[in-house]
C-alpha cells in the first residue's frame, strides 16, 4: 500500500507542474496576479480536483464509478474531451467522444503502454490502467494540440487513477479476508459443545422428554444465530441471547456445578457489537472455571455504560493462569488448528474493526481466577 501512495503523490505532483506550465504560457488578462498566489491556487484546485474523483475510483472500475470520476479527470487534465474504458467497452466520458475511443483503447490495451493516436479536428492520447500489473481498462484524452507534456501528464494521470484502483482492491481484498474470518469462525463452533449438548439432551429423550424437546428447542435457537447469514454486526441484546441459549444447554449438562450471573445496564443493550464476540468468552471462561475447584464454578457476566463506550468483562472463578501464558494466547494465531474460537480469534477482530486500542484485555494470575474485558464505541457500524 506504501509503494502505490508513492505513485499516488509523485503522479499528482507530476500534474501539477504540468498546470502551472500550462497557466504560465496561458496569455494573461487584467491585472497580474503573484507568482506565489498563482502557485498555490494552482496547487490547491489540483489537489481538490484529485479529493472529488478519488472516492469513486475507491470503488473499482465500472460504469458508476467511470461516471462519477470522469468529469473530474477532465478538469484535472484540461483538454477537450476525457474517457475512461474497459479492456471491453467505454464505461463513461466527459465532453465530444469519438467512435473511435474504443479502437484506440484496444490499441493501447494491445500494446501495453501509452499510445497517440492523430486525428482531425482532435488526436488521442490513450493509456492503460493497471491494478497489480494486470490491464484493467484505458484512460483517454481528446485535444487539437498532443505535445509530449500532454502525452506525459495523461500518462501520469493514469497512473494515479490505476493507484486508486489499486487501492479500492486492497479495500476489497481486506473485506473479503474479514467475510472469510467470520464464516471460518462459524465453520469453528466447537464440535465438542455440539456433541456434548446434543448427548445431554439424549439424556433425557426417556427420563424427562418435555425437558429433552425445550434443549433441543434452544440448541435449535443457539445454532440458527450462529450459523445464519448475518451482518457483521448485531445488537448487545441479541448477544446476550445467543450466550443464554448456549448457558441453558450448559446449565443442562453441569446443573448445579455451574454457575452463572450477569448484570448488564439497560442503556447498554441497543448498543451494536461484533457478531459472536461474547459466546466464544463465554465458553472460555466456561472450559477454564469448570476445570477447577472439583468441576464447578462460576462465570459473571458485566456490561457497564461508559459514555460514548460500552465497557464488558467475562470473569470466571477458576485456576487462572501465568499472565505471560494469556498474552501468548492473545499473540496466537487464532485460524490454527486446536485454537477454537476463544480469546484470540475475538481478540484480532475486535482490533480490525476498531482499531489496535480495542483489544482485549485479560486480567488474571495462578489461583486468581480469569477475566477478559472488551470495550466497544456505540457509533453504528453496518459492515467491515
Amino acid at each position: 500500500m506504501l509503494t502505490t501512495a508513492c505513485v499516488v503523490l509523485s503522479s499528482l505532483t507530476f500534474v501539477l507542474g504540468y498546470g502551472l506550465a500550462r497557466l504560465a504560457r496561458a496569455p494573461r488578462r487584467g491585472p497580474r496576479v503573484p507568482e506565489r498566489r498563482c502557485k498555490d491556487e494552482a496547487t490547491f484546485t489540483t489537489l481538490h480536483i484529485a479529493a472529488m474523483a478519488a472516492p469513486a475510483l475507491r470503488t473499482g472500475l465500472h460504469r458508476d464509478s467511470a461516471r462519477k470520476a470522469v468529469r473530474h479527470l477532465h478538469a484535472l487534465l484540461g483538454t477537450y474531451a476525457v474517457a475512461i474504458t474497459s479492456t471491453d467497452a467505454a464505461l463513461a466520458w466527459d465532453g465530444p467522444c469519438t467512435d473511435e475511443v474504443l479502437t484506440y483503447a484496444r490499441t493501447a490495451l494491445a500494446a501495453g503502454r501509452a499510445q497517440v493516436f492523430a486525428g482531425e479536428p482532435y488526436g488521442a492520447v490513450v493509456v492503460p490502467l493497471t491494478v497489480d500489473g494486470k490491464i484493467v481498462g484505458a484512460l483517454a484524452a481528446f485535444d487539437d494540440e498532443l505535445s509530449a507534456g500532454l502525452v506525459r501528464t495523461v500518462t501520469e494521470v493514469a497512473r494515479w487513477v490505476s493507484g486508486q484502483l489499486e487501492l479500492a482492491e486492497l479495500d476489497s481484498s481486506r473485506r473479503r479476508a474479514l467475510e472469510a474470518e467470520m464464516r471460518a469462525l462459524r465453520a469453528q463452533i466447537s464440535p465438542h459443545f455440539v456433541y456434548n449438548a446434543l448427548t445431554t439432551i439424549a439424556s433425557f429423550v426417556r427420563t424427562d422428554p418435555v425437558r429433552a424437546r425445550a434443549l433441543l428447542l434452544d440448541f435449535a435457537d443457539f445454532a440458527r444465530y450462529a450459523l445464519r447469514r448475518a451482518h457483521d454486526f448485531t445488537t448487545l441484546a441479541d448477544e446476550l441471547t445467543c450466550v443464554d441459549r448456549y448457558l441453558l444447554l450448559e446449565r443442562a449438562r453441569f446443573g448445579d456445578r455451574l454457575r452463572f450471573s450477569l448484570q448488564v445496564a439497560p442503556e447498554v443493550l441497543p448498543v451494536p457489537v461484533p457478531f459472536l464476540c461474547l459466546q466464544p468468552l463465554v465458553e472460555n471462561a466456561i472450559k477454564h472455571g469448570m476445570g477447577s475447584r472439583g468441576g464447578s464454578g462460576e462465570v459473571r457476566v458485566v456490561a457497564r455504560d461508559a459514555g460514548p463506550e460500552a465497557h464488558i468483562s467475562v470473569e470466571d472463578d477458576g485456576a487462572g493462569m501465568d499472565p505471560e501464558h494469556a498474552r501468548r494466547v492473545l499473540d496466537d494465531d487464532p485460524r490454527r488448528e486446536g485454537n477454537g474460537i476463544g480469546l484470540a480469534n475475538v481478540d484480532v477482530r475486535m482490533r480490525q474493526i476498531y482499531g489496535e486500542g480495542y483489544g482485549l484485555v485479560v486480567e488474571t494470575a495462578l489461583g486468581a481466577g480469569t477475566k477478559v474485558r472488551l470495550r466497544v464505541p456505540k457509533t453504528q457500524f453496518s459492515s467491515l
